[in-house]
């Protein structure tokens, strides 16, 4: 069974409140939960919360909410304990500032579990074409290997190529920019929660890291559709002018 878990919290230090936000009418979480549930794969989507304030906006448009401990410190904590409230064997975490988020690639994402048994995480990635990008620490990175099995995520723009100037960098190698699309077994998922940080999880800021120190086959499923993620209030405005672009059901703009 396939289940969907958004995870949401009300703290924010850059947007407090973030999941109530409204885009173009609704509730952001409610528009990342309706194109949760349009994704043909998914059998229930929840909602994953420790604030009222959510779960009373979801229960009042029908969406199905699991309550956590304040205490989960990262939202895949968040998910692996809502995990354990569900009968889900394939977990996907679905980010709750994405409103504009493709049911299609969320299909596709779980698609390489249902395939193939060795596969214990899959997650998205573009092809990198902005050397700014490249060079942004704040956009991920991905080194694939050759069956498109994850190597190491990082910051920093990796490969390091030692013997090409850096504008030519694009032209002479692929490079990948990691989504945080994610799913995940549910054994590994639990696996994550009861480990501990690790000192490149620490050093990266980033929780996929400890997937791989753990051995954890993460699969990456290459697209070309890029989602825009609400970090701030000044988002919501691009988010609503690309839904017009893209004819999507505005409400009451």
């Amino acid at each position: 069974m396939v289940v969907a878990i958004i995870p949401a919290r009300y703290g924010s230090s850059r947007f407090p409140g973030k999941p109530l936000a409204m885009i173009a009418g609704q509730p952001m979480i409610r528009r990342v939960y309706e194109r949760a549930n349009e994704a043909s794969k998914i059998s229930q989507v929840f909602v994953a919360t420790d604030d009222e304030r959510i779960a009373d906006v979801v229960r009042d448009f029908g969406g199905e909410v699991i309550m956590t401990h304040p205490a989960n410190a990262t939202g895949t904590d968040r998910v692996a304990a809502a995990a354990d409230e569900t009968r889900g064997d394939i977990i996907v975490n679905i980010q709750g500032d994405e409103p504009l988020i493709d049911p299609v690639i969320i299909d596709e994402a779980i698609e390489p579990l249902l395939a193939s048994p060795t596969i214990d995480v899959a997650t998205t990635i573009i092809r990198m074409s902005s050397l700014n990008d490249l060079h942004n620490p704040n956009i991920v990175k991905v080194i694939l290997g050759e069956d498109r099995r994850a190597m190491y995520f990082s910051r920093a723009a990796i490969p390091y190529q030692r013997d090409v100037p850096q504008e030519k960098w694009l032209e002479n190698h692929a490079y990948w920019k990691h989504v945080g699309l994610y799913v995940y077994r549910r054994a590994v998922l639990q696996n994550f929660a009861a480990g501990e940080q690790t000192d490149l999880e620490r050093a990266e800021q980033l929780e996929q890291l400890r997937f791989l120190s753990q051995g954890a086959h993460i699969y990456c499923v290459e697209t070309e559709y890029e989602t825009i993620a609400v970090d701030r209030p000044e988002d919501i405005a691009k988010v609503e002018a690309l839904m017009t672009v893209r004819n999507y059901p505005v409400g009451n703009l």
